[in-house]
Parts: structure tokens; sequence; C-alpha cells
């Protein structure tokens, strides 16, 4: 898969495959990558088209140039016909669901301002890598937009409550070091040094069980429920597959034979 949607000076978002890796950029570093709802609704084609592809392992996304990877939504566009993104969901919540609810792992790749829906993207993100340039935060407040129930919760997930509660409510940003600190990023490189950590991080991904990903990512997103609404079964029914798949019987010989294992995903 590969190609750009936008319009001319509005940005775009850019998804290519890359061996085993779906990479999704987005494009619009004239106003620091700030994300307008045809470019939402590029992310959620980008993103499933990578999940239906057997070809792709693991899905990066990330924003063009240094400086930014999403500051946000595009504000300039809110007094349109297109209004706030999070108004009744929309493409914004749309995008968001489809790299949270996706079977594959996710990594955001964050240079510089992750803000607004641009954190809201990231945070939906299985993992999270930055540079220490890296600046997160949530300016709902300042603008007066109803934050969407779920982004909330995925962010308590992260963060816990408290934490949340103080995102919100002061629209405050936060550091690279903070961030790392309260768990919003996995990790966090000097510039210079995110390419390549991002590179190996990403290929151990892509070289691992396609089967024990996803029946991990399934029943952690199960478990993050409230526990009168889980559904592990799914999840169960995969792992379950694990011990009698191909892939099992090739880990276990690669193990013995002190070689790297070739997954097939079955």
């Amino acid at each position: 898969m590969a190609g750009e949607t936008g319009m001319a000076g509005e940005g775009t978002i850019i998804a290519r495959r890359e061996g085993a890796v779906g990479a999704i950029v987005i494009d619009n570093p004239q106003r620091h990558n700030a994300i307008s709802n045809p470019m939402w609704e590029a992310i959620t084609a980008a993103v499933q088209g990578f999940g239906a592809d057997p070809a792709v392992r693991v899905i990066t996304l990330e924003g063009s140039g240094r400086k930014a990877f999403a500051s946000g939504a595009d504000i300039s566009r809110f007094d349109n016909a297109e209004g706030p993104v999070t108004r009744g969901g929309g493409a914004f919540t749309t995008a968001c669901a489809a790299v949270h609810d996706v079977a594959k792992p996710t990594v955001a790749i964050i240079r510089g301002w992750c803000l607004g829906g641009g954190m809201a993207l990231a945070i939906n993100c299985d993992l999270r890598l930055a540079n220490t340039a890296a600046r997160f935060g949530i300016p709902a407040a300042k603008l007066s937009i109803g934050y969407p129930v779920e982004g909330l919760r995925r962010i308590v997930e992260l963060v816990g409550l408290s934490t949340t509660r103080e995102i919100m409510f002061t629209a405050r940003q936060y550091n690279a070091e903070e961030a790392l600190r309260l768990g919003m990023v996995n990790h966090v490189l000097a510039d210079e040094a995110l390419d390549a950590f991002a590179a190996d991080y990403i290929a151990g991904i892509a070289a691992g069980a396609p089967l024990t990903q996803k029946g991990t990512k399934l029943a952690l997103a199960e478990l993050a429920r409230d526990e009168s609404r889980r559904n592990l079964a799914a999840a169960e029914a995969i792992i379950a597959q694990c011990a009698t798949s191909a892939d099992h019987a090739e880990g276990t010989r690669a193990f013995l034979e002190k070689r790297r294992a070739v997954f097939i995903g079955a």
C-alpha cells in the first residue's frame, strides 16, 4: 500500500509499506502537522489497509519533519462546515479508534509538538518513542472543546486518574522527561539517536510472532475494560492457537538451532 491524500496547502497523509512496516506520515509541516478531517479519514483508511495486509507486521505513525508529530486538529478549519473534530465523534474519533483497534502493533515516533488530537492519536498507539524536544498536552480547556469520553478513558489507562485530571484541567504542556516519568511514552532519545533506535525497535517487533502479538493485544484491550464488559474468548482462542501453530514449531526449532525464527503468522 502506498499513496497520499489531501488538497494542496491543506496537508496530506502519506502511507507506504516498507518491508513488514506500514508507515503513516502526517505531512502538513507548514501548520506543524495539524490534522484536518480529510486527513483523519485518510489515517483511518491507511490503518485499515495495513491491518488487512498480511505482509505488514507493525504500523508506525510519525509527523513530517523534526518539529512536530502533530500539533492537533487544524483549528483554522473550526469555523467552516468541518467544525471541531470532536463534535459528535466524527473523523477524529474514528481515526483514533482505528489505531487503537487494529490487531497489529502500532508505534508512534514523536518529534517535537504532540498536542491535542496529535496526543490523542499517539495515546491510541500501543507504544510511543519520543525525542528530547517532544512536548505533550491537550489544550481542550483553552478552546472549550468537550473531550470524548473514550479519549479520556485512553488517557486514564496510560497515566491514571490523577494525572488525567491535571492534563485536562490545567491544559499545560509536558516535556519529554515528564512524559517518560508519567508513562506517556516508553522511551526518550536524543534527536540524533531516535531514528536508529526506532528502526531497530520496530524491526524487532516486526520479527516477532504475529499470533502472540495479536492475542496479547486483544487480551490487554479486554482487560482494560470494566470487568462486567470483558469478552476474553477471542483472545483466549488466539492464545490457544499459538501452541499448535506452525510458528510455534518454527520458534522451537530456531531456538534449538540458535538462529532467528522466521514467522508466518499461522
